[in-house]
């Protein structure tokens, strides 16, 4: 399959305005997260999806191939959907690596691409970490003081998703540490062949999506299966940007794990 990745990338956020040019440990958030996309074999493109001419000057200034999208998306789906449809030469599919992702270790986003190489007839693509004892101990007391953080998945024997939730699923009943639980932890990295990203960025919100306020509960709604790729961080934290204060715990983090590529 030919696969790209595209990059969307908004000048307007509310809590950080020009975020994708904001200075991360001596380079853009914006340049790191393309050099991690570069670093992904199998890929026959990357772009950056922007519809800022700002943002669009500065990511050409490193080198990267911009595709520009309406002001009008509402989200990140709907700007991969569009840049997609504004090329003149339309990959199979696509990876979505979000324009905040700086901390997102490329071998996390290789898998999402390695899954559809592997079966030309995946949709839909995503990722996600199983917890051991620690991790799920820590998402326990995360839950208990910010119940909204984190979201959990359940997946079939062929690693198809069931579903997903900000709750931990499944409950468990009995707690056997002989294994690590079955518990997993969403990573929010899509890929999508160019009809399921049609379909996800032109069906209306469903009913699951809005209770729970989760954009792939649409999908499964839908019937639009959804491939759950399982990936290991290696040891490094997980992380993106969203506000000032993001950037400085950012910071801290590369010095201490190093760069995910140079």
């Amino acid at each position: 399959m030919d696969v790209a990745i595209v990059i969307p990338a908004r000048y307007g956020s509310s809590r950080l305005p020009g975020k994708p040019m904001a200075p991360v440990a001596g380079r853009s958030l914006l340049n790191r997260v393309w050099s991690i996309a570069r670093a992904v074999n199998g890929v026959g493109a990357v772009y950056v999806a922007t519809d800022d001419e700002r943002v669009a000057d500065h990511a050409r200034g490193f080198g990267a191939e911009v595709v520009m999208t309406d002001a009008t998306c509402e989200n990140g789906t709907e700007r991969a959907w569009q840049a997609m449809m504004r090329l003149s030469r339309k990959p199979d599919a696509v990876v979505n690596l979000q324009g905040d992702a700086v901390l997102t270790p490329p071998w996390v986003v290789q898998g999402l691409v390695d899954a559809f190489h592997a079966d030309p007839g995946t949709s839909m693509v995503t990722a996600a970490v199983r917890c051991t004892w620690a991790t799920y101990d820590e998402l326990v007391k995360l839950k208990e003081v910010s119940p909204t953080s984190g979201t959990t998945v359940t997946m079939d024997r062929f690693g198809r998703a069931l579903y997903f939730s900000k709750a931990i699923i499944p409950r468990l009943r009995k707690r056997d540490e002989s294994r690590p639980p079955p518990v997993h932890r969403h990573i929010g990295i899509y890929g999508y062949t160019l009809s399921a990203l049609e379909r996800m960025a032109t069906l209306p919100p469903s009913e699951l999506e809005q209770a729970e306020q989760l954009e792939q509960l649409r999908a499964l709604e839908n019937g639009i299966p959804i491939t759950v790729v399982p990936v290991d961080y290696r040891g490094r934290t997980h992380g993106s940007v969203d506000t000032p204060e993001d950037i400085a715990a950012v910071e801290a983090i590369i010095a201490r794990e190093g760069e995910l590529v140079p």
